[in-house]
C-alpha cells in the first residue's frame, strides 16, 4: 500500500538516486561585497543589496482581510508591510502566513484557508511591479534577480487539512509551501500519531515543509525522525535568553542543527526582547549552538505583535545587520542568515520531492485507519 511503504520497505537516502544531483554540492566560494573600512550601516545595506532577506513570517493576508482599500506598490501607512518599505529594507522573499484565528476547525478552517490563499493571489496580481508569487527556490531567486519580492505561500496551520491528504495535495497545487505542525489531534502534546507521520511523510513527497514553531517537544523529536527534508521553525529564538514557549531550548537547537533545519528568529519584543540588542543575542545564541547554517530571520510583521525599537517595520533589517557586524559576524555568516540558508531548505525539500516521487504513490491513508 501507498500508505505506509516507507514502513514496508528500508528507506532510499535522498543522495541515493541516480539522476538527481546532490543539493548540497557545488557551493561557490563567497565573495565579499562590502568594504571592512566604512560604517556598519552602509556594510549592511551593501551585504543586503546582494544577500536581501528571506523572511519567514508575515501576517498579512490577514491585516488586508480587513482593509477597505490599499495599494502595497505606493505604499500603505495601515500595515508594516509595503513595497517601498520593504525595498528600503532589502526584502528579497516572503512567507505569508495563512494561520487562521483560535476556534476555526473543521470545513471553516479548510474554506478560511482557501480564502486566504485566494487573498494572497488577488494581491500578488494586484501588485505586479513588486511582488512575484514563487514555489521553488529557484523561481525565489529569479524573482528577487528581477527586481519583485518573491512571496511564498505559508506557513498554513495544521487544521487546514481538515484531517484528510486529499486536501493537503490540494492545497499545495494552490501553491502551499509551508505547514506548521501543531494544534491537530495528529499532532499533539503527545507527539506525532501514526497519520501524523503519514502526513510527514506525503508533505515530503510535495515538497511541503514542516513547521514546528509552537509544537510539543515530543512532536519536534518525532518530525526530526520522520522528515526527509530540513523542518522549520519560522518563530522561535532561544529559551535559554528568554523563557518563552515557542522558544527553544538548547537541546532541540543542537538537534535542529544536526538535522540541518532552520530556526527562524522572529523580531518580537516578546520572543527576543525590546532592543535590536536583544535579537542580535538571540541570534548570536542560535547561530552558536544549531550553527550559523541554521539560523534565519521572520519579521512577523503584521502578525499582531510588538517589536523591538528600532525594528518597527520592514524597512528596518539594516539596523540589525549593522548589528551584526558591529558584533563581528563575517559576511558569508550573514548571507546565510538573510538568504543562503531559507534558500537551501527549500532546495532540499524540491530536491526529496523529487526524490520520494520515485518511490512513492499519493498516500490514500485515512486517519480513522491509522489513529482509530
Amino acid at each position: 500500500m501507498a500508505d505506509l511503504q516507507d514502513e514496508l520497505h528500508p528507506t532510499t537516502e535522498v543522495g541515493e538516486l541516480d539522476g538527481l544531483p546532490d543539493p548540497f554540492e557545488g557551493a561557490e566560494p563567497y565573495t565579499p561585497v562590502s568594504d571592512p573600512d566604512t560604517a556598519p550601516l552602509e556594510r549592511a545595506h551593501a551585504i543586503l543589496a546582494a544577500h536581501p532577506v528571506a523572511d519567514g513570517y508575515s501576517g498579512l493576508p490577514w491585516a488586508l482581510r480587513h482593509l477597505p482599500w490599499y495599494d502595497l506598490e505606493l505604499g500603505e501607512s495601515a500595515v508594516d508591510t509595503d513595497v517601498p518599505r520593504m525595498r528600503e529594507g532589502h526584502v528579497g522573499a516572503l512567507f505569508w502566513s495563512l494561520h487562521l484565528p483560535e476556534g476555526l476547525a473543521g470545513d471553516r478552517a479548510v474554506g478560511a484557508t482557501l480564502e486566504q490563499l485566494d487573498l494572497v493571489k488577488t494581491v500578488v496580481q494586484a501588485h505586479p511591479e513588486g511582488l512575484r508569487l514563487t514555489c521553488t527556490a529557484g523561481q525565489t531567486t529569479d524573482a528577487r534577480n528581477c527586481g519583485r519580492v518573491a512571496v511564498v505561500l505559508g506557513p498554513a496551520g495544521s487544521a487546514a487539512l481538515g484531517d484528510s491528504l486529499g486536501i493537503l495535495r490540494s492545497l499545495h497545487a494552490l501553491g502551499l509551501r509551508v505547514l506548521t505542525l501543531s494544534g491537530a489531534s495528529w499532532a499533539s502534546e503527545a507527539g506525532l500519531t501514526r497519520f501524523g507521520e503519514e502526513v510527514v511523510r506525503e508533505m515530503n513527497r510535495l515538497g511541503v515543509l514542516a513547521d514546528l514553531s509552537g509544537a510539543s517537544a515530543d512532536t519536534i523529536h518525532r518530525a526530526f525522525a520522520v522528515s526527509k527534508a530540513p523542518v522549520l521553525f519560522t518563530r522561535s529564538a532561544a529559551r535559554a535568553l528568554r523563557p518563552h514557549p515557542a522558544n527553544l531550548p538548547d537541546d532541540l537547537l543542537t538537534e535542529l542543527g544536526a538535522a540541518k533545519g532552520l530556526c527562524m528568529v522572529p523580531l518580537t519584543a516578546e520572543q527576543t526582547g525590546p532592543s535590536v540588542r536583544d535579537v542580535a543575542d538571540h541570534l548570536d545564541h542560535v547561530r552558536e549552538v544549531a550553527g550559523p547554517e541554521c539560523v534565519g530571520l521572520s519579521g512577523t510583521y503584521d502578525a499582531g505583535t510588538a517589536h523591538p525599537q528600532d525594528l518597527g517595520d520592514a524597512s528596518c533589517y539594516p539596523h540589525l545587520i549593522a548589528e551584526l557586524l558591529h558584533r563581528g559576524w563575517s559576511e558569508p555568516d550573514i548571507a546565510l542568515l538573510t538568504w543562503g540558508n531559507v534558500q537551501r531548505v527549500v532546495r532540499s525539500a524540491d530536491f526529496t520531492a523529487r526524490a520520494a516521487q520515485q518511490r512513492r504513490e499519493p498516500s490514500t491513508a485515512k486517519i480513522a485507519d491509522l489513529d482509530g
